[in-house]
């Protein structure tokens, strides 16, 4: 296998900016909060993605300028965000309908922990959390067709997020196909991580180094 090494691992945005590549035009798409939202700033207009809010949105725009925000208009994050011509309201009973029943193609969320075997740990570390919320996660992570997880490779204290065996509380199990770090893009299949891309500069020893399970090339 030759592994491309197409992300700039300074650049915090390149992740975003790669996994919006991959997806494919016509696509629903669900984005979690966090890293995931910038997601919706890297399409262009020549192409068609609809971005799906469990709040209740089908057509989100990328981000306002700071001087055209609406308050009143927001997503499932509570982040400003705006419509594109053609898009909908309506109430979040309909919007799980449309997650519940497998209507959306892709959902893109953050994590504390991915396994090998694809469990997505994404809600509660069970530490000291004033309110920790599953929000939607679970019934997107079930729902939708596939999730790919948008996420730094390696917790603040430099542990491993891409493990054996999750540590923290499931948000749904078997659940994630892809994964988009700073090191590079992974795919989970057969109980184990393969590399798909790495990021420019960035070995393939040193992403196993970084990795906490065993990392195949292919």
């Amino acid at each position: 296998m030759t592994v491309q090494t197409i992300i700039q691992p300074q650049d915090r945005e390149a992740p975003a900016r790669r996994l919006a590549r991959d997806i494919e035009d016509g696509w629903y798409v669900n984005l979690g909060v966090g890293m995931p939202t910038k997601v919706a700033d890297m399409i262009n207009d020549e192409r068609e993605v609809v971005f799906h809010s469990e709040n209740g949105i089908l057509g989100m725009g990328p981000t306002p300028p700071e001087g055209e925000i609406d308050p009143w208009l927001v997503n499932a994050g509570k982040k400003p965000v705006t419509l594109l011509p053609g898009a909908s309201l309506f109430h979040h009973a309909d919007s799980f309908t449309m997650i519940r029943g497998g209507h959306i193609d892709l959902c893109v969320l953050g994590a504390f922990e991915v396994s090998q075997t694809g469990d997505l740990a994404n809600w509660t570390t069970g530490g000291d959390e004033l309110m920790p919320a599953v929000g939607g996660a679970m019934d997107l992570s079930v729902g939708a067709k596939r999730i790919w997880v948008l996420m730094q490779h390696n917790a603040k204290g430099g542990e491993s997020k891409l493990v054996e065996a999750c540590s923290y509380p499931l948000t749904a199990p078997g659940a994630v196909s892809r994964i988009y770090t700073d090191l590079g893009v992974f795919g989970v299949a057969d109980g184990g991580f393969y590399v798909i891309d790495l990021a420019e500069g960035v070995s393939l020893g040193e992403a196993r180094a970084r990795t906490g399970a065993p990392l195949h090339a292919e």
